[in-house]
């Protein structure tokens, strides 16, 4: 199979997953015993007022005839509006979205940049002091809850030392120019405002760090473990039989086929965190996905939910594709089919 049919064919499941998802979360949020117009106008509004409200925005038609107006919508990109900000969902998803893409992907370089390079320690080194250190540096990662560690960290660089300034994703008496992707660091670049762009660099330095090293850890733990299975095959015993360099036979012959485990590590990582770290985002007044979609959780806002989780679903969806792509750039054999 060529590739481009393979990505067609992709694209095409993507789709009947995405209907998938749409249909058991619009059905679920109907069916579930819940008056989002009642939580959000208060018990003691008028019932009459209720009732109003709950024919304009067609609640009280049959769920089926509420899920085709709703699909045929969502297939023009209209999720609805949001009970809660009173904006359209795309409008406020186009607006945390950002923010957490911004997070995840420094917390992403973290883990990547730390992870494989003491993954590679503790497989080299095994059972030596560099393996005890790479491992315990691992399990201290998957054991500490995030949300203590975030807190410390903001103990100690922001309280205690001023070195890191506090929650937010910038200072408040600046202002940034008009967005263009959203994202604060690259626009800045942009319009190369670097005044903005160490300010926000040095707010993004901590929730960046808490998920990094909550990432780290996953990925020395993979990366150990399939470096050890392929330093024990036969073509790398046979790449040092032949006198080259232990660099060579480590980051040339073993590296490329032990990360594909490594990378299907990092793609769901990095779709976990474009969810959106609730935690995370709460404790540093991270304006991101994560936050929007819990405060819709509460207040039962379902067109927010169910537009957030599609574009969750979305993002697994691309993700787990791009890292079926990057098997067949690292090993040769992987053919599309």
């Amino acid at each position: 199979m060529k590739f481009y049919q393979y990505i067609l064919r992709r694209l095409g499941l993507m789709v009947f997953s995405l209907l998938g998802v749409l249909i058991v979360t619009f059905f679920v949020s109907h069916v579930i015993p819940a008056d989002p117009i009642g939580a959000i106008l208060g018990p003691q509004a008028p019932l009459e007022l209720i009732e109003k409200i709950r024919h304009e925005l067609g609640f009280d038609r049959p769920v089926h005839v509420q899920f085709f107006i709703y699909l045929k919508n969502s297939l023009r990109g209209d999720f609805g509006k949001s009970l809660r900000t009173q904006n359209p969902v795309i409008k406020d998803l186009r607006t945390f979205f950002p923010a957490t893409v911004e997070l995840a992907t420094v917390a992403m370089f973290i883990g990547v940049f730390l992870g494989i390079p003491l993954g590679i320690l503790s497989a080299v080194k095994k059972d030596q002091w560099g393996d005890h250190i790479a491992r315990g540096f691992s399990l201290i990662g998957l054991s500490m809850p995030v949300f203590w560690l975030a807190l410390i960290l903001l103990l100690i660089f922001y309280y205690r030392l001023g070195w890191l300034p506090g929650p937010g994703r910038i200072d408040p008496y600046l202002f940034p120019q008009a967005p263009i992707t959203g994202i604060i660091l690259l626009d800045s670049l942009i319009y190369r405002d670097f005044e903005i762009f160490f300010n926000a660099l040095q707010h993004i330095i901590l929730p960046a760090f808490v998920l990094g090293y909550f990432s780290t850890a996953s990925i020395v733990r993979i990366t150990r473990s399939s470096m050890l299975e392929v330093l024990n095959l036969d073509y790398v015993q046979t790449a040092r039989a032949k006198g080259l360099r232990e660099s060579v036979v480590i980051y040339k012959h073993a590296l490329k086929n032990a990360m594909i485990p490594v990378t299907t590590v990092i793609g769901l990582t990095y779709g976990s965190l474009l969810e959106g770290a609730v935690l995370t985002e709460t404790i540093f007044a991270w304006p991101g996905l994560g936050r929007y979609m819990t405060s819709a959780f509460l207040f039962l806002d379902f067109n927010a939910v169910m537009g957030g989780t599609l574009l969750i679903a979305l993002i697994f969806s691309l993700a787990n594709l791009v890292v079926d792509i990057l098997y067949a750039f690292l090993n040769p054999k992987i053919r599309f089919g």
